[in-house]
């Protein structure tokens, strides 16, 4: 034999080493005998021709798992072009991905049940291969008994890593290994019964004298699954008849006879020895079960003898099976019968099925992809062998799989669903490079919620959905871990915490829990799968950014310009009130809006941007407002950073639309909108909220961290920066920027201290201001000039005592500066009031922040006293004011956290002595009525109201363009600057004193919200008198507002004008007088006396001149419009027997004082369209500035209509007070009533022999005059007041029957009060 080349040398030298360190020695008769390094080349130069594979290199268990991190294959013995059509054929199934790479590698082991390695493990049936370095998992597409224990050689594996790096990988075994030692041989002739014989032992006792064991020979008709229950692993095989479909079962359940489930394969015929008869505890049934001597032998016809029954069993007293009902699968929770859903029951088919596996859907919930067309379903079996080999690229066959169809109306795949009677036979391995994604060994939350509700397939796959959904958007904050953790351990996690109460209110009648040995044994087969019905998902959690999406989707469907607006007021609208009365509107959308009902999920978090509270997740954020509903304003600092779930919400949707309808007749062609642009945010009560995770506290975790410069990241406010790892979900809140000047103020105390110390200052809330853009100039920066103005807020706040150090955080939670007050007196207190300057990252605790409340400033890692004082400056330069006379600035840093403690209302009793102390620090809450009193002085108010309307009009005339225009240039504002809104504020629903109050649309930005219904609290408005005497107030840079309560749900639009929803109460004239200034709406049943004046007139929709035969009239400049709009107004004189009105009608409402039927209008308005304007006006009224043409004939007309008898009649009118009336001359006294028709008044005298009536009425107000009234034949006198000035909202026709039923309620209410 020649002598080996230097090469093979150096390749037998590394061989040797290799079998020294990682192949056993076998044991010899007298010591170990060498390892079987030549055992191992033998077989190697067998499978290469006689060559030695030099090309290639021994790999250990250890090495293999350490140094090999992508998937690999070794093929020993094939050649380029083979591995070429290998891989081909592989990547035929899937194009898109990459084949197996090819390692040389020799693979060279012991197969192995784990019983050896680890006396204490559960042998669960997998295979391991193993040597003296480590063992591995394997999966073998075909395995003998005798190979255990064995040494082989792996010619073709693949070695496919976890993807999780800190865990092992498994070998595919793609070829059957070559043994390195031969087997031994089985005996010859074995004695057996076969199932035909046997299956009678199971259906009758049959006694007998000793016990015995049966050996049993059948055909494998099924083949169940690995299953463990209570640390023990078993599974059940079905042998049947030669010759007849009579079969028995066999329980397999020792742990050396958990590998003959890898050797089983169904039609094959078996040999069993050492079988006995057990039945179930619960049940009774009876099954043949597997002793410790039993051996499975393949079936040999030459090789056994039929043995007779009677020869061995003589009868035999059966023993009872140790296994009960596995608490684990079929644990049982008591539940009311579900309600029969509509919809018709579905049985599933039974079928078989080979597929290959396309994709991983979601491997902890067993849910695969096979041809990109069916799911496989194997979450009702048991994990056992952790899913090895099904990756994608690997084919399966499925023996007896459910076929449901559309089980979930969301799920967009058939489902096959394998349960404890099916199989499921690895058929190839994936020739791909494709990652192995093992489920969860213990402590899945998909299985367990499975098992523990013995969920159906529909409500299977909504629970996978919702917590696939669940874990996508909130473990880059918490972890998967942290929010998968199920309820075996002593705090259940965030996700079971979501989804348990919606299991319990979804699934059917649980009484029958699953029994899986009658799913298993019995002859009619019985199991969750078999009967479906196709599921409606009851709710759904998407995310938020989908949430914005079809909230915005939903808000704009059906949507249409002419929804916004009355078809009776648009008509009369010129373009510019048109397009602003377009550009504002809203929309609430409720849980029960989405089909199915919608839940919101999210991390509260507050923005430094935009200084409002925000639900977040992975995708998105949402802007919300969150109140109590005991009207205490929302301040719980300590949820930041908490998982929140909310069920009752209201989801607004602010439209903006920029569009140039010229008129109303144009509002259904939407080429004329040109942006449309929405804002959506939640607000919800905070009673409402559950807490899915509670964050741990801001400081807490910023002391954990041990250094201040954790707290500083670059300055991005962006959804990355926030969501990179899971431990920031306290600190990330903002990132903000480093501050030498605090950091410097910090390093005096010694830095063992500052890594657990920190210094906090306790404060009272006593004035806050809303965001603003303002100048401010810090002392530190040397040039001002030409700076940008800085968004910004203040509050003046009142210090509470001295700044304390505290050693360790949770100290913190007390108020020993209130304790210290209440002992020591107002002496021992220390009041310093300083005004709070926030800016930057600060502004996040602009929602925080309220009046009357108690906080606490904390500086992490500080051990100076001093750090609040050294930061304070003066608000102007000494020179220019004493600084005494003022209160000091403070910037609040970007590092520093705000802790909310409690409110002033909340001490207790030993701390009433503060209270009372500061009870005086309080700013003044006025209420509605005060303010618009004539005897209020103040200039700013504060107050609270419900918001009855909201409407967007044109600025005021008298704001301050500078501060606008500034605020005009931030980013996020949606509307005009020339825009503001007004609300016009109540004391409480249905009250007649209302306030109005401006908003310039530059301040709409920062305030969520203020919708009709909501209850705001008004801080620091301006009030003003306007040159009629109108109360009303402005938002100014001093303004702030909070939301106290939502505005009830049903408040879906702002269409409704204040009052629509319920008639005006009827009155009568004279009470009017007293509380005229705050009364909105009302109604009188009166008489019409006359027509004043009236004016029929077409405007340019454009500039509002005179719009006349079919093109505007103004001239200089020329005006381009081709669109005139129709106006009409009329102002009546009405009364009712107590007083007289001047009321103002305007468009509709004239033909129908004027009694005008739509067709009669029509004629008219388009008379008048030839001619511009037409004009008349009552002798009575004179110098109102209205010219009548004597020659034109509709002028006549009118003329005569208004003099008409048929104009002088009853009318049931709804009204409110005309807070700009025109001047129009009041009557002289003694003056009679125009055309007298009176009705009766509140207190009635009569003098029969002069047959007249004296009235008077209780009124207080200004000097009354005596008038005189008639009705029919009888003339009337009463006090009277001067005549009101009222704007008509609505006239109705009165019929005789109901003025006699009105006019008989009056006296009987008006005979009460007397």
């Amino acid at each position: 034999m020649a002598e080996p080349s230097a090469a093979e040398q150096r390749w037998l030298q590394a061989a040797g080493d290799f079998a020294r360190r990682a192949l056993p020695a076998r044991e010899g008769p007298g010591r170990p005998e060498p390892p079987p390094l030549d055992a191992v080349l033998r077989c190697l130069r067998s499978a290469g021709g006689g060559d030695l594979p030099l090309g290639y290199s021994f790999i250990s268990i250890a090495d293999l798992q350490r140094q090999q991190c992508m998937p690999c294959c070794s093929h020993l013995t094939w050649s380029t072009n083979e591995f070429k059509e290998w891989t081909h054929q592989g990547q035929g199934v899937l194009p898109m991905q990459s084949a197996l790479p090819r390692a040389y590698l020799i693979l060279v082991g012991y197969l192995t049940d784990g019983r050896q390695e680890d006396k204490e493990k559960l042998v669960d049936g997998c295979l391991y291969l193993k040597d003296n370095t480590g063992i591995i998992p394997c999966e073998l597409l075909h395995f003998e008994l005798e190979w255990l224990e064995s040494l082989f050689l792996f010619p073709s594996w693949s070695y496919i890593p976890q993807t999780d790096q800190s865990a092992a990988g498994y070998v595919e075994i793609l070829v059957d290994p070559v043994p390195v030692n031969l087997p031994e041989e089985v005996p010859d002739s074995i004695p057996v019964t076969y199932p035909a014989s046997a299956e009678p032992l199971l259906t009758s006792r049959i006694p007998c004298k000793k016990r015995s064991k049966l050996t049993v020979a059948g055909e494998l008709a099924r083949l169940g699954p690995l299953l463990c229950i209570h640390q023990k692993a078993f599974f059940f095989l079905f042998l049947k008849c030669f010759t007849s479909t009579v079969w028995v079962p066999v329980l397999v359940q020792k742990p050396n006879q958990m590998a003959w489930h890898h050797v089983l394969h169904l039609g094959r015929r078996y040999t069993i020895t050492g079988l006995s008869v057990s039945s179930l505890k619960k049940s009774g049934q009876r099954m043949f079960v597997t002793g410790v001597s039993s051996c499975l032998l393949p079936y040999c016809a030459e090789q056994v003898r039929e043995q007779p029954l009677d020869s061995a069993w003589q009868g035999e007293s059966t023993q009872s099976s140790s296994f009960g009902t596995p608490e684990q699968l079929s644990n049982s929770l008591e539940l009311g019968v579900e309600d029969e859903r509509p919809g018709s029951i579905k049985e599933s088919k039974i079928i078989s099925y080979v597929g290959t596996v396309t994709k991983i859907l979601n491997v902890q919930a067993g849910l695969f992809l096979l041809d990109n067309k069916v799911c496989l379903c194997l979450a009702y079996q048991q994990f056992l062998n952790s899913a090895r080999g099904l990756r994608p690229g690997a084919c399966v066959e499925l023996i007896d799989v459910h076929l449901l169809q559309k089980p979930l109306v969301s799920f967009p795949f058939i489902v096959l669903g394998a349960c404890l009677s099916s199989t499921v036979v690895l058929k190839s391995f994936s020739r791909l490079s494709t990652p192995y994604q093992p489920p969860a060994s213990s402590g899945n939350l998909y299985l367990q919620l499975l098992f523990r509700y013995n969920l159906g397939m529909p409500l299977y796959l909504w629970l996978v959905s919702l917590l696939e959904t669940f874990e996508e958007r909130f473990s880059c904050f918490f972890g998967r871990r942290r929010l998968l953790l199920s309820s075996t351990h002593r705090n259940p996690g965030a996700a079971e915490k979501f989804l348990v109460p919606l299991l319990q209110a979804v699934v059917p009648d649980r009484e029958k829990a699953r029994d899986i040995y009658n799913e298993i044994l019995a002859k009619i087969h019985q199991c969750p799968l078999q009967k479906y019905l196709t599921l409606n998902p009851p709710c759904q959690a998407p995310s938020l950014s989908a949430v914005f999406h079809v909230a915005e989707q939903k808000s704009w469907e059906g949507f249409s310009p002419s929804q916004l607006l009355s078809p009776l007021e648009a008509q009369h609208m010129g373009t510019q009130e048109l397009n602003r009365r377009l550009s504002w509107s809203y929309c609430t959308l409720s849980a029960g809006s989405f089909q199915p009902r919608l839940i919101l999920l999210g991390v509260l978090r507050v923005s430094s941007r935009s200084s409002s509270l925000q639900l977040q997740d992975k995708s998105s954020t949402l802007p919300c407002v969150i109140s109590h509903k005991d009207g205490s304003p929302f301040a719980h600092t300590a949820l930041i950073g908490s998982l929140l779930q909310v069920e009752n919400y209201q989801l607004v949707v602010e439209r903006f639309l920029q569009t140039d309808f010229p008129s109303w007749k144009q509002l259904s062609n939407l080429e004329h909108v040109r942006e449309k642009k929405t804002s959506v945010y939640v607000q919800f009560y905070f009673e409402d909220v559950q807490v899915l995770h509670a964050a741990e506290g801001q400081i807490q975790k910023a002391l954990r961290r041990g250094n201040s410069s954790s707290l500083r990241k670059k300055d991005d406010d962006s959804l990355t920066s926030e969501v990179k790892t899971p431990e920031a979900k306290t600190m990330k809140l903002e990132d903000p920027k480093p501050d030498t000047h605090r950091a410097e103020n910090c390093q005096k105390g010694q830095s063992s201290t500052r890594a657990t110390s920190c210094v906090s200052h306790l404060f009272l809330v006593t004035q806050k201001e809303g965001l603003m853009l303002r100048n401010y100039q810090l002392p530190r920066e040397e040039d001002g000039e030409g700076q940008d103005l800085q968004r910004s807020f203040q509050a003046t706040v009142l210090w509470l005592g001295r700044p304390r150090l505290w050693s360790h955080h949770t100290e913190t939670g007390n108020l020993p500066e209130l304790e210290e007050s209440s002992c020591d007196g107002k002496e021992g207190m220390t009041r310093q009031e300083t005004l709070l300057l926030f800016m930057g990252k600060s502004l996040r605790w602009f929602p925080f922040l309220h009046l009357d409340g108690l906080y606490r400033f904390i500086v992490p890692h500080c051990s100076d006293l001093e750090v609040f004082d050294k930061l304070c400056f003066p608000p102007v330069p000494a020179k220019f004011l004493s600084g005494s006379s003022c209160p000091l600035c403070l910037p609040v840093q970007d590092t520093w956290h705000l802790q909310h403690e409690t409110w002033i209302s909340c001490l207790s009793e030993h701390q009433l002595a503060t209270r009372s102390m500061l009870r005086g620090m309080n700013q003044r809450i006025s209420s509605i009525p005060e303010v618009i009193s004539n005897s209020f002085t103040g200039s700013l108010v504060s107050f609270s109201g419900e918001i009855v309307e909201r409407t967007l009009c044109a600025s005021l005339k008298n704001g301050k363009p500078s501060v606008t225009l500034g605020l005009q240039k931030q980013k996020g504002s949606l509307l005009d600057g020339d825009h503001s809104v007004k609300l016009s504020v109540s004391v409480a629903p249905g009250s007649p004193v209302v306030v109005d109050i401006y908003i310039a649309a530059a301040y709409l930005q920062h305030l969520w919200g203020l919708l009709p219904g909501a209850k705001i609290f008004f801080q620091n408005l301006e009030r003003k008198i306007s040159r009629f005497h109108n109360v009303y107030c402005t938002y100014i840079a001093t303004s702030c507002v909070s939301i106290v309560s939502l505005p009830a749900s049903h408040l879906s639009f702002p269409s409704s004008p204040a009052g629509e929803a319920s008639s005006p109460s009827l009155v009568f004239l004279s009470n009017l007088q007293a509380h005229l200034q705050h009364l909105p709406q009302a109604r009188i049943l009166c008489h019409l006396s006359c027509v004043l004046t009236l004016s029929l007139q077409w405007v340019c929709s454009l500039c509002s001149s005179i719009f006349k035969e079919g093109r505007c009239t103004r001239h200089s400049p020329p005006c381009p419009s081709h669109t005139g709009v129709r106006q009409a107004s009329a102002r009546v004189l009405v009364e009712d027997g107590t007083g007289e009105a001047f009321v103002l009608c305007r468009n509709q409402q004239v033909a129908a004082m004027l009694g005008l039927s739509l067709v009669e209008w029509e004629a008219l308005q388009n008379c008048v369209q030839s001619r511009g304007r037409v004009s008349i006006q009552h002798g009575e009224a004179t110098g109102t500035g209205c010219v009548e043409e004597p020659e034109d004939f509709v002028a006549c007309y009118l003329r005569s209509l208004c003099r008409s008898p048929l104009i002088c009649r009853p009318i049931l009118l709804d009204f409110r007070l005309d807070r700009k009336p025109s001047k129009i001359l009041q009557p002289e006294q003694g003056s009679p009533s125009l055309y007298g028709r009176g009705f009766w008044p509140a207190r009635v005298t009569v003098q029969t022999s002069q047959i007249k009536w004296v009235l008077t009425s209780d009124r207080t107000a200004a000097p009354l005059q005596l008038r005189n009234f008639r009705c029919g034949e009888m003339e009337f006198v009463s006090q009277v007041g001067p005549r009101l000035s009222l704007l008509c909202l609505n006239v109705e026709e009165v019929e005789q029957g109901a003025l006699n039923y009105l006019n008989s309620e009056r006296i009987r209410r008006a005979s009460c009060h007397c």
